[in-house]
């Protein structure tokens, strides 16, 4: 039986939920059945170490996404996969308008965010016109499927919704070898948040919040970094944040996870937050944001989490207070993940999607 040649399409392999999910995919993908490639506009990144040895890397070596287009395209022509899966935004809005020209190639794309909340710019949107050129379109959760459809005509046999995967193998590794931070003090609560420094992640209403905190023995341990760094570490100076830390971006955010009271997930808006499927992964409470992209899918009220409007800072402090002064058991928070978005269930979902493309 001859493979399934798929190249998987990607900016690169940085440590973020987009590569993670697609690292994964491919790495899981069975080999008897398919022959997976991931093109990367430029070949770099922490998940690069992650990737099985018989994954090719296509490096077009392309710093911008839209001088990638043409250099897409060539290697799609010259290799005629059966099956193109675009995992990033703004490549897959591009790309839609140039799939009729390879008629024998299945083209699928996943979306990794609410469209309408994430993609302003005009001339990306107008893409989004061409969107039903694709055979198959997966979104991650329902907010992001109604989105699709509601405000974007896609026809509903299109989409696909599949969960996120949790890598219970790769973070138990990764925990085993975790010790408590430093930076977390005695006789203190330590509550972690975790993303891109950018407006999308909340992290100014967070900082809102804390300031209501002040004279509480909790501190706030941030992780990541992004285009708001100088403004956020500006907010918590005007406000006198003391017992919040900006870590930066960590090589192993589980071992903050791992010692963690609370985790905090403050975004405006999410696609299917991996971090908050992997907190729950290490036993850690999570309070979420109300916002869209799936957080009421993640969350079992009470199980291994809750959810607040975290535009209210006072009552979003108080809740805080609330959640620190209880327990909570961990064996329970991780099966809660486990049983929905093990890596198992979820890869299984992935071949079926490509092998009924192909029937």
């Amino acid at each position: 039986m001859k493979k399934i040649s798929v190249i998987f399409i990607l900016p690169d392999l940085e440590t973020g939920g987009a590569e993670r999910i697609v690292t994964t995919i491919a790495n899981h993908l069975s080999r008897d059945r398919f022959e997976p490639k991931i093109l990367l506009l430029r070949k770099k990144g922490g998940y690069l170490n992650f990737l099985e040895k018989d994954v090719e890397i296509i490096d077009i070596n392309t710093e911008r996404i839209r001088h990638s287009l043409k250099p897409i395209l060539r290697e799609i022509y010259r290799r005629k996969p059966d099956i193109v899966f675009s995992g990033f935004g703004e490549v897959n809005a591009y790309l839609s308008l140039f799939i009729k020209l390879f008629p024998r190639t299945k083209f699928i794309a996943r979306e990794t965010n609410v469209v309408s909340e994430h993609v302003t710019r005009k001339e990306i949107k107008f893409f989004y016109n061409f969107y039903n050129n694709y055979q198959r379109i997966i979104a991650q959760s329902d907010d992001m499927k109604k989105d699709l459809i509601d405000n974007f005509n896609i026809r509903h046999n299109k989409i696909v919704k599949i969960n996120n995967p949790v890598d219970f193998d790769f973070i138990n590794a990764k925990l085993e070898t975790s010790t408590k931070p430093e930076s977390f003090k005695y006789n203190y609560k330590n509550v972690v948040a975790i993303g891109n420094l950018s407006a999308r992640k909340g992290f100014d209403n967070l900082l809102k919040v804390f300031s209501r905190l002040k004279n509480e023995n909790v501190i706030l341990h941030i992780l990541g970094d992004g285009q708001d760094r100088e403004i956020l570490h500006q907010m918590k100076d005007f406000l006198g944040l003391k017992h919040v830390v900006f870590h930066g971006r960590q090589e192993n955010p589980y071992q903050f996870l791992k010692f963690a009271d609370l985790f905090i997930l403050s975004s405006r808006y999410e696609g299917f937050p991996n971090v908050l499927l992997e907190a729950g992964a290490c036993g850690t409470y999570s309070l979420a944001n109300n916002c869209p992209g799936g957080i009421n899918e993640i969350i079992q009220d009470n199980t291994n989490g809750e959810i607040a409007d975290i535009e209210n800072h006072e009552d979003f402090a108080e809740k805080i207070l609330t959640i620190l002064q209880r327990s909570y058991d961990r064996d329970s928070i991780k099966n809660s993940i486990k049983s929905r978005f093990s890596k198992n269930i979820i890869l299984d979902k992935y071949e079926k999607v490509l092998m009924d493309l192909m029937k």
